[in-house]
């Protein structure tokens, strides 16, 4: 699919911006230095990042969940149970950022107040775009409690990501295993209880939770991509 204009000047942004980023954080001397380098009209570049370098930065997040999405191909899925898939797209969203202290600095810009929400929207982004292209087909209140949880492994994977110094990062990806390890057994204990002669009492109030349907469009979700669920 070919990009739009407006996809194409936002992808010539982020190309000139990778390289100020590490130095220079998301900020405006990083904004200013990509619309230079990219000979981008400033007037058209602040038009489709109005808060500039922050603008850039979701963008940035984007395009990699879009980078990962494409990796996932069915023949790569295809033999693959479950927690396998997921933790898969997980190594597959880290592995293909081309330098860690660019997500470093994003990690920092969404740690501020005034961004906290636009963080929070882009993991639940990741966390759904994951399920969304592993075949995910819930649609009631699971559709909500697998992304949440996804988004909290997600989120911690990337925080010990950053810090890991080992060779091959082995060392995220067996905290990663560990994370989803305690997710299964999580799952395993919900279904134990669920069979149990109290699970079964509660039967009724937890009935009505399941109830709640996944909303039509993800864009009703933070993270939203504007494609409306079949």
């Amino acid at each position: 699919m070919s990009e739009t204009p407006q996809t194409d000047v936002i992808s010539r942004l982020l190309d000139a911006a990778e390289m100020h980023v590490p130095f220079d954080g998301w900020s405006e001397a990083t904004f200013v230095a990509a619309v230079n380098d990219s000979d981008v009209d400033a007037t058209v570049g602040k038009a489709l990042c109005p808060r500039g370098a922050v603008d850039l930065a979701v963008a940035y997040h984007k395009r990699g969940d879009s980078q990962m999405v494409s990796a996932l191909t069915e023949d790569a899925l295809s033999e693959m149970k479950i927690r396998e898939k997921i933790t898969f797209a997980v190594r597959t969203r880290l592995e293909l950022c081309p330098d860690r202290e660019i997500v470093r600095r994003g990690s920092t810009l969404f740690a501020l107040p005034q961004h906290a929400a636009a963080g929070a929207q882009l993991i639940w982004g990741t966390a759904d775009a994951i399920w969304n292209a592993i075949g995910d087909t819930s649609q009631d209140i699971n559709w909500y409690s697998k992304r949440a949880t996804l988004s909290a492994v997600y989120s911690a994977t990337v925080l010990f990501w950053l810090g890991d110094d080992s060779d091959g990062h082995t060392a995220t990806w067996a905290f990663l295993d560990r994370r989803i390890e305690n997710v299964m057994q999580f799952e395993k204990t919900k279904a134990q209880f669920n069979n149990s002669p109290l699970g079964k009492m509660m039967s009724g109030p937890l009935g009505a939770l399941s109830k709640l349907r996944a909303p039509t469009f993800p864009g009703n979700m933070p993270g939203h991509w504007g494609q409306k669920r079949g």
